[in-house]
């Protein structure tokens, strides 16, 4: 009998999320050398993906992954043709992962499930395969779709806890990679002031702001700028071991993969140090 889980994409236990919609190939190649498995590519990619070959070109075993290409700017057609171009060159190294985006920063944002799903039954038409694709959800309605029409579930701005709901939602045979930041300081106030920062832009929308309350947020914890409850629950900080055991919380719960994303380290000279350093925390090249 086939062992469903051996199904599920292989990206290692941890691997790095930029908000820089492409990836230099060398920065590409100084986080494999580090251990970790996956890049995702967030700030909503351009359809033509232009960025990934060069990079999984300079690199043996890294896997890519978007972390999300917006099904509003970026055409199911064009995105499947990049998709195979990709997979044709590099097989098995790309994983496709779209979503709605959100309501309050989309002109076109309407019936997003609905569009969603004709986003998929487009994929589908072009022979994209569920196995190398999969969804931004929060919600159940969205995780349940993750599971029926993809490989699993990529999570974004959320805790352990919503990892352990969601794969009790979705089963054991679904690919979950939540994503978590981090900030490498033992200064409390440091880190929820760079979280504040980065949570400010979320904390206005619905999607994310009605996922924490499912979470048992209250009102009070997700109105800007947002309680010290729910930074140091969206943000992990500390010494890159205390950041390491919160990553591991995101295993424990029933995760497959944990893309981290390193607060206020832009540039690859300030990004690659925290790396290093989680990396050992994390036991990655052992």
């Amino acid at each position: 009998m086939t062992d469903i889980v051996s199904l599920k994409p292989d990206l290692g236990r941890f691997g790095v999320w930029l908000g820089s919609r492409s990836i230099d190939p060398e920065l590409a190649a100084q986080i494999e050398s580090l251990g970790y498995g996956a890049v995702w590519v967030g700030a909503s990619p351009e359809a033509e993906l232009g960025w990934v070959e060069p990079a999984l070109a300079q690199t043996s075993s890294l896997q890519l992954a978007t972390g999300i290409v917006n099904i509003w700017s970026a055409p199911a057609a064009q995105v499947a043709a990049s998709y195979h171009r990709i997979e044709e060159a590099h097989p098995g190294r790309f994983l496709l992962g779209v979503g709605v985006g959100h309501p309050e920063h989309t002109q076109e944002y309407q019936k997003p499930y609905d569009a969603l799903v004709s986003y998929l039954d487009e994929l589908d038409s072009a022979m994209v395969p569920n196995s190398r694709r999969v969804l931004a959800a929060l919600g159940p309605k969205v995780l349940r779709l993750a599971a029926e029409r993809s490989a699993g579930a990529h999570p974004y701005l959320t805790t352990p806890e919503h990892t352990g709901t969601a794969r009790h939602l979705v089963g054991n045979s679904v690919f979950l990679a939540p994503e978590h930041k981090v900030v490498l300081t033992t200064d409390a106030d440091e880190a929820r002031a760079a979280g504040r920062k980065f949570a400010d832009f979320y904390m206005g929308l619905s999607n994310y702001v009605n996922n924490w309350l499912r979470l048992g947020f209250t009102d009070e914890d997700v109105r800007k700028p947002g309680s010290d409850r729910l930074i140091d629950a969206l943000v992990a900080y500390g010494t890159a071991d205390a950041i390491a055991e919160r990553l591991h919380e995101h295993l424990d719960a029933g995760a497959d993969h944990v893309a981290i994303q390193v607060l206020g380290a832009s540039s690859p000279e300030r990004l690659v140090p925290v790396l290093t350093k989680l990396a050992e925390a994390l036991s990655l090249n052992r």
